[in-house]
């Protein structure tokens, strides 16, 4: 037993660094790409300090930001689909599916509605409305879920998900029609998945939400291995059972609605990721959540590097590239979860 625990910590272990090295190439190829070409040896000599003004205006007044945010927002993105997954106990969940961007989006258009603005002092406050756009729509989630003589039932999280979705994404579509041409412009381009935190501020804005609730995820990473066992065995194994799983849910509300507060409404993500990872590494928590991380991380990265790359001068939003390579993939695993 002791052997099999040693070998398993060994390949998740060599499967994290294997991922590290690779969110390092992929960074690198996005920080290449662009409008202007900077190879990769210049671009390390300007990050070490060694570039000449214009590769170090290009980098760190223009592509660093935009990277930074993809990079958080992956990480964010991967680690909450890995957590509602475990809640839910089903492996087609993740944060869009559940409802949790239909009501980010709610609060953006909120914010949108009644600031009218989206400078930097403003653009503060973006993550704390879709965080709170998110918890209302965790909340419903949860109250119509809750039996009251099982508590919250993870079968019926997905299909209230569902449902309350659909009604926020009614009501913001409906708030978006109100709005005037450049603020519509701008929701609409948020909703498709464009990545628009472009600024030191956004990356500010977002970096303490990851910063914070990521690591708090992997440090319940025991908690999250005996809420997906059921509640039964969870239970037993001493886990206060609806209090952990609120916990962690508002855990995952807060990293994919900060998440997509700047990187906008970006899908697949939490679903691919964390199931990639649990197929390389494993079902045990403290393994295939820092995979599932680096894995949206590199997708996020990547999918926005081809989006403003390939179909230059148009630039293509982000979540379109992620929605199509996830929507097949979750036809996939639709297909193999009969």
């Amino acid at each position: 037993m002791k052997y099999l625990l040693n070998a398993d910590n060994k390949r998740a272990y060599t499967v994290t660094m294997v991922f590290i090295l690779m969110s390092i190439v992929a960074v690198l190829i996005s920080l290449n790409t662009g409008t202007l070409r900077i190879s990769p040896l210049k671009v390390i000599q300007t990050l070490f300090g060694y570039g000449d003004f214009k590769s170090s205006t290009v980098l760190f007044d223009y592509r660093m930001p935009r990277i930074l945010i993809t990079m958080l927002a992956g990480v964010g993105l991967g680690i909450s689909g890995a957590i509602l997954q475990g809640l839910s106990r089903n492996p087609l969940a993740d944060p869009g599916i559940l409802g949790l961007h239909a009501g980010a989006s709610f609060g953006l258009i909120i914010f949108v509605t009644y600031f009218h603005s989206l400078d930097e002092k403003a653009s503060i406050l973006i993550p704390l409305f879709t965080f709170s756009g998110g918890v209302l729509t965790a909340f419903l989630i949860v109250l119509l879920a809750f039996d009251r003589y099982k508590g919250i039932l993870p079968i019926r999280l997905i299909l209230v998900g569902i449902a309350i979705s659909a009604g926020f994404s009614a009501i913001t579509l409906f708030l978006s029609l109100r709005l005037d041409e450049e603020t519509y412009s701008f929701a609409s381009r948020w909703l498709v998945g464009n990545v628009w935190g472009r600024d030191w501020i956004h990356v500010i804005a977002l970096f303490p939400w990851i910063l914070i609730l990521a690591p708090y995820a992997w440090f319940q990473s025991n908690t999250l291995n005996a809420l997906s066992l059921g509640d039964d065995v969870a239970a037993g194994l001493g886990a206060s059972v609806q209090k952990q799983r609120l916990l962690m849910l508002v855990t995952a509300v807060g990293l994919s609605c900060a998440s997509v507060a700047m990187a906008g409404g970006i899908g697949f993500i939490g679903l691919v990721a964390p199931h990639l990872a649990r197929r390389l590494v494993g079902p045990m928590y403290q393994h295939f959540l820092p995979v599932s991380g680096l894995i949206g991380l590199i997708i996020l990265v990547l999918a926005d590097t081809i989006g403003r790359s390939i179909f230059q001068p148009n630039a293509i939003p982000a979540g379109i590239v992620v929605a199509a390579i996830g929507a097949p993939y979750f036809l996939y695993l639709l297909t193999k979860t009969k």
